[in-house]
């Protein structure tokens, strides 16, 4: 319909421009879509055995109906179907990205960047490749991830929507064939550019899927930081580091009461594996067409909507999840006086700025605390006894000694904010 009203307007083949009220008329075939013109569609399509023309002959009934039969030629006129899917998927996919993905990602950094802020001051055990390590705070860990998706989401949301419009083989020749001496590669770019798309001229028979390449790429990026989020969470619910808020008359689970199972983080774990993998198969699929093309990726786009579905439902899951989430700050701190070892770090890294600046003659500082804390735990008044020992400079031995692994957290609590 779009594409009537764009030639009519250019008064090409000698048309006139539609009156206002005869292009709501054939607009109205599109925002009034309903089941009429379903029911209609699978009929005609059941004899056609192609989408496209069925829709076209819809269209040509239409404006027989309206009395418009004069200019039903224009209907399809020199377009191939990619031409017309290319534009609707690009339209389609652009406002699910913009208008419904997008923003269930934004719910999902809100919130990280809301708690990052409330634990920014909330010291925790870090953990590297799973043993005690120096601490951070829960807020500087949570805000790791929100600053991983805003740069992938600003990425997303530059994203091109592309979409052809230049005929069978990407070359106008029926154009041309029917009138030369119009400029048709601007009415085609200023026709698809009016829709709020970008114009791709140069294509086969397709437009190429670049564009979706590189856009189910960037979330499926985004899905595994989110993923990366999921598991993370449902390890600290583990360790006992956040307890899970009940909601009053929900089970936890079917045969034991005390448990509340973290289902949020799980079902985006799962949902998001399941969007990568579809992801995944797209960008693999649509990068390639066989010469000027071929049928893989009409088949391939109809699952577009369900690699979103998934990764929206993981977003969903995961909004859900952390609100209903609390940090226990005693467990983190009983966590970290169980750890005094990790101070290690600190005092031979002070020991040797000591040795450089000429107030200790130690050698070899990290074998020296190597062999007192690796394999074994060493408490607070074991290793303050160590550093009053220590041949350091009075000011360093008493910044050590003020030291506690929950004061260990360097600008953790400045970056979190």
């Amino acid at each position: 319909m779009e594409w009537i009203i764009a030639l009519t307007d250019r008064s090409i083949f000698g048309t006139s421009p539609l009156a206002d009220a005869q292009k709501e008329q054939l607009r109205a075939l599109y925002l009034d879509f309903g089941q009429d013109e379903i029911d209609w569609l699978a009929a005609k399509e059941a004899v056609t055995r192609h989408d496209v023309k069925a829709v076209e002959y819809l269209v040509r009934d239409r404006l027989s109906t309206l009395g418009l039969d004069a200019i039903a030629e224009l209907t399809h006129f020199a377009c191939t179907s990619e031409d017309v899917n290319s534009a609707s998927y690009a339209l389609t996919v652009k406002r699910a990205v913009e208008e419904v993905w997008l923003p269930a990602l934004d719910a999902v950094i809100a919130k990280l960047r809301e708690l990052a802020v409330e634990h920014a001051d909330a010291p925790m055990l870090s953990h590297t490749h799973g043993q005690p390590a120096t601490p951070s705070t829960m807020g500087k860990e949570l805000a790791v991830f929100a600053w991983r998706l805003e740069r992938v989401r600003g990425q997303i949301a530059a994203s091109d929507y592309l979409a052809k419009f230049s005929g069978a083989t990407g070359t106008w020749s029926a154009h041309l064939s029917a009138e030369p001496d119009v400029d048709w590669p601007t009415v085609a770019r200023e026709y698809i550019e009016g829709m709020g798309i970008g114009f791709n001229v140069l294509t086969t028979q397709i437009e190429s899927h670049d564009w979706q390449v590189e856009l189910y790429d960037r979330i499926r990026h985004a899905g595994g930081i989110l993923h990366n989020l999921a598991t993370d969470m449902w390890t600290y619910i583990s360790m006992g580091y956040f307890a899970q808020i009940p909601v009053a008359g929900a089970t936890g689970s079917s045969t034991m009461p005390h448990k509340i199972n973290p289902i949020r983080f799980e079902n985006a774990e799962a949902n998001l594996e399941l969007s990568a993998a579809l992801l995944g198969s797209l960008s693999q699929t649509l990068v390639t067409s066989r010469m000027q093309r071929d049928l893989t990726d009409s088949t391939t786009q109809r699952n577009i909507g369900v690699a979103l579905g998934h990764s929206l439902l993981a977003l969903d899951n995961l909004r859900r999840g952390l609100n209903e989430v609390s940090l226990s700050r005693e467990v983190l701190l009983a966590d970290l006086d169980a750890n005094w070892e990790v101070l290690a770090e600190a005092i031979q890294t002070v020991i040797r700025a000591e040795v450089v600046a000429g107030r200790s003659t130690i050698e070899d500082p990290y074998a020296l605390l190597k062999e007192l804390t690796r394999g074994h735990r060493v408490g607070a008044a074991e290793l303050a006894a160590f550093v009053e020992g220590l041949e350091i400079g009075d000011a360093a031995k008493q910044r050590l000694l003020a030291l506690t692994p929950a004061t260990y957290t360097g600008l953790a609590e400045q970056l979190a904010r």
